[in-house]
């Protein structure tokens, strides 16, 4: 059953508690021995709804009138209830031992001799608000594994390879949406292309053009060489503590560009 609550949310002030950012939360978890992958169970259906606000989540069946007794999915701000709950629940551990992003929870731990302790804190936390996780989604004590679409491990991390299969697969694009799909399909990847700005110009002059699609020579050339340097991709790694890094400047006309390296 789904239920649409658009004039509700055109009617609730937005809740500006903000999201952690993606990319900080996939840099904290890589570089760790073991990691624990969490799956909150129908994560929004464990919050309370006000009793006072239950009645506006009204909805008519044939068999008569319904209100939500727990926060359903599709309110506006339900993804900011949840992520501001989580983070006062885990508010000990979150980047310590632990990335918590709305119901994707990870424990990590810099040793295998120390994860069972740091699960046991993450439990004692589960147990205490009682929250349930879904088993079928959960894994306990691997060594790597897939967090907000990138591919985690001690290493650093590396592309989600079902991302780099979509792009294989994807035909030379025919329209302008097409090309649109493309570029947010390398957006998503940009930080594991170098020169990424450059790589891609050839499909935003492309964009820029506004009038049907002009697919180049250009552009094909560009779109095949992308295909093939994404298919070795390079694994991005966390700087170790006391190594010595070199920062590369690089200035033209165009643009300024850095780079930052071991020797």
């Amino acid at each position: 059953m789904c239920v649409d609550f658009t004039d509700l949310n055109k009617a609730c002030p937005k809740d500006s508690f903000p999201l952690p950012r993606i990319d900080q939360l996939v840099d904290a978890t890589a570089g760790h021995e073991l990691l624990s992958f969490m799956d909150a169970y129908s994560g929004y259906n464990q919050i309370r709804m006000n009793k006072a606000d239950e009645e506006k989540t009204l909805f008519t069946t044939d068999q008569g009138l319904y209100c939500y007794k727990v926060m359903p999915f599709g309110l506006k701000n339900a993804g900011a209830t949840y992520q501001r709950l989580v983070n006062r629940m885990f508010a000990r551990q979150i980047g310590k031992n632990m990335e918590v992003y709305v119901d994707d929870m990870l424990t990590k731990s810099t040793t295998a001799e120390k994860h069972t302790e740091d699960l046991k804190e993450t439990f004692d936390v589960l147990r205490k608000y009682q929250m349930k996780l879904n088993p079928s989604k959960c894994v306990f004590g691997v060594p790597s594994g897939r967090f907000l679409g990138f591919q985690v491990h001690q290493r650093g991390i590396e592309v989600n390879p079902e991302k780099i299969k979509a792009l294989e697969g994807m035909a030379s694009p025919r329209t302008l949406k097409d090309v649109q799909r493309l570029t947010g399909c390398l957006a998503s990847l940009n930080r594991f292309i170098a020169k990424s700005t450059d790589k891609c110009a050839p499909f935003f002059k492309a964009i820029k053009k506004g009038k049907g699609l002009e697919w180049s020579t250009e552009c094909e050339e560009a779109f095949q060489k992308l295909k093939e340097y994404l298919g070795r991709a390079p694994i991005l790694s966390k700087p170790v503590v006391g190594e010595t890094l070199y920062l590369y400047l690089s200035v033209t006309e165009r643009k300024p560009d850095t780079r930052r390296q071991k020797k």
